[in-house]
Formats: C-alpha cells, sequence, structure tokens
C-alpha cells in the first residue's frame, strides 16, 4: 500500500478530466474504486472534494490518498474472478470446462465493456464459441489450445449439437419445421416506438446481397398459452449473430423480453423483461472418447415464465432428426 501522495498538475495535462487524468497515471485502480475515492472525499483537488468531470488546471495540487499494489490488485481480481467462474461451472474434465453463463455477463469485451468472461479466464484457457450477453445457458471453454482446437473444429463442421429455449411473445407460425436464409448486418427503424435509430441488427437479406450469410434454424413449439406466448424448442444448424433471435421475429413471435427483434403485440403481463433464451444443452463428439453432453438449468426468469404460462420442462421431447 503507497501512503498519501501529493501531485501537481502539469501543464500538458491541463483540461483533462480528473477521473481521466487519474486512471493514466492509475490504470490498476477500478473505475469503482476510483468513484468511490472522490465520493468519500479521499481524493481531492486543492484540498477540496471533486468530482470526476472536473476539469483539472495546470499547477493544481490533487492529493492522492494510500493505494493498493498493482500486483495486489491484479492478485485479488485474479482470486475474485475464479471464485466467480467456479461457482457458474456445471461440466469439467481434462480437456473442457463449460459454465452456465448468466443473463447480462458478457463473454468478450468491448468499448463499453470492462466485466466478461473472457477476461476472467486463467491463463492458457480460451473460449471456443460464443453468447450473446443477454443470453444464458451452456458455454463451453477449453483449458488449452490443443483443446480448443478441436472443439473449435466441431462447431465449425456443424458436429457440435446445440439446443436453446425460448419462450415467444405470440406464437410461431407453422408450429414446426426449419426457417432458412440469408441474414446481414442492418439498422432498426423506429416503428415500434422508442427503439433508437442507427442501432444495429441482423436482417433478413436477399441471397447475393454483400456480406450477408447463409443461417438455417430447426425448431418446434413445445407448448402455448393461447396466442400470447409459446415455448419453443430450437436447434441452429448455422452460428449466425443473433440467428435464433432474428428467426423467431421472421416467424411472427419475437423472443420475450427481446430489445432488438421486436413486434408490436405487447409483452404479456407478468414477464420478466430480460431475454428469454437459453442455451440449454450442447453435445460435442470426441475422437476416441465418449461425447459430451451438457445441460444449464432454466435462469429464474424463464422459470417465471414457465410457471405463469403453465409450460413444463418435461415437454421438451425433440426428434430433431426427424426435422432436418
Amino acid at each position: 500500500m503507497s501512503g498519501v501522495q501529493q501531485l501537481e498538475v502539469p501543464e500538458h495535462d491541463a483540461g483533462q478530466r480528473l477521473d481521466r487524468w487519474f486512471k493514466r497515471l492509475f490504470p490498476h485502480v477500478p473505475h469503482g474504486k476510483v468513484e468511490k475515492l472522490m465520493r468519500t472525499g479521499q481524493l481531492r483537488v486543492d484540498g477540496k472534494r471533486a468530482k470526476g468531470n472536473l476539469r483539472i488546471e495546470a499547477g493544481q495540487i490533487v492529493r492522492i490518498p494510500p493505494l493498493p499494489d498493482p500486483s495486489e490488485v491484479k492478485r485479488e481480481a485474479s482470486e475474485r474472478d475464479q471464485d466467480r467462474l467456479s461457482r457458474l461451472v456445471i461440466y469439467e474434465d481434462d480437456e473442457l470446462i463449460a459454465i452456465d453463463k448468466p443473463s447480462g455477463l458478457a463473454v468478450q469485451g468491448g468499448s463499453k465493456t470492462t466485466e466478461h468472461i473472457d477476461g476472467m479466464l486463467p491463463d492458457g484457457y480460451r473460449l471456443v464459441h460464443r453468447l450473446d450477453r443477454d443470453t444464458s445457458g451452456v458455454l463451453l471453454i477449453a483449458k488449452s489450445a490443443a483443446a480448443a482446437k478441436w472443439a473449435g473444429r466441431a462447431f465449425q463442421s456443424r458436429r457440435a449439437e446445440k439446443v436453446y429455449w425460448g419462450v415467444t411473445n405470440g406464437v410461431p407460425r407453422p408450429l414446426s419445421g426449419e426457417i432458412a436464409g440469408y441474414m446481414a448486418k442492418g439498422e432498426l427503424d423506429n416503428r415500434f416506438g422508442n427503439i433508437h435509430m442507427g442501432k444495429e441488427v441482423m436482417m433478413a437479406v436477399r441471397h447475393g446481397t454483400k456480406d450477408s450469410k447463409y443461417a438455417r434454424t430447426l425448431y418446434e413449439v413445445v407448448a402455448t398459452a393461447g396466442a400470447k406466448a409459446a415455448f419453443v424448442a430450437m436447434m441452429p444448424m448455422t452460428g449466425r449473430t443473433h440467428q435464433l433471435r432474428l428467426h423467431m421475429q421472421i416467424l411472427g413471435a419475437p423472443l420475450a423480453g427481446d430489445p432488438k427483434y421486436m413486434t408490436d403485440r405487447p409483452l404479456p403481463g407478468g414477464l420478466d423483461k430480460r431475454l428469454h433464451l437459453h442455451a440449454r444443452s450442447l453435445t460435442i463428439p470426441r475422437e476416441g472418447r465418449d461425447p459430451v453432453s451438457i445441460t444449464a438449468p432454466m435462469p429464474s426468469h424463464m422459470k417465471g415464465a414457465f410457471k405463469l404460462f403453465g409450460f413444463s420442462e418435461s415437454e421438451a421431447k425433440v426428434d430433431w432428426d426427424a426435422l432436418r
């Protein structure tokens, strides 16, 4: 732990925000910790409390309170991440780990994403595939580059079988079969009122459209609650971004709680507003060994939907071979 420091703002740093200036000098201190230091008056400018958006001036004196050593912060974060990951593990062997990823936790980082699964992994561990931030369920992680390579090939060759469960706003028509076509990146329009223009989504497009990719999904409506909602099982035969979400929208019944792929039909009352899409199971073959089959328990918001509509997990007995 360092002692108290009194740092003078140099001429070339004048005009910077206090929080960004601090972060540049002490990158190992988490953003939440910086906010707390300012909120409690431990981080001061010319002896006064200051907020993060304060524009500092040359010659000002910034009081820096005692800070943990960078190695301590890294070790604490690593231990915290590994503890959190260990509580999510639903399968492990000498090559693979599978976790039950919660809804709302990103798999990889981005410009505004600092907490994500990829950043929690121990050295040498690698993601085998991806899930959307708001999708829960089975996420596979390889313990080595060699394991990531063969497992990745199983996904690329479509030998890995993934089954998703969803609750839809409305009932897809027809009730079972396949949906296939081409999709490409586009932007949301404002048909449904509270959508921000320019928000990126995937859209159904004609074959030959620039940057389009073919997507195919098998699905079956397992149960319905009148015309209000349905319990749908889905097996993606390709692995495109937002594939299942777009395909359910095209079938006239987008996934409940989806903020991007919507309908003008109101969401049934009593439903949690989170995305109702769950990566229920994964089966992946292995040479010379039995295939790995993993199932993730239902998240609480989907259990709530099942209870609300009278759906049962035991109903989901789909003959996928008959749909291929």
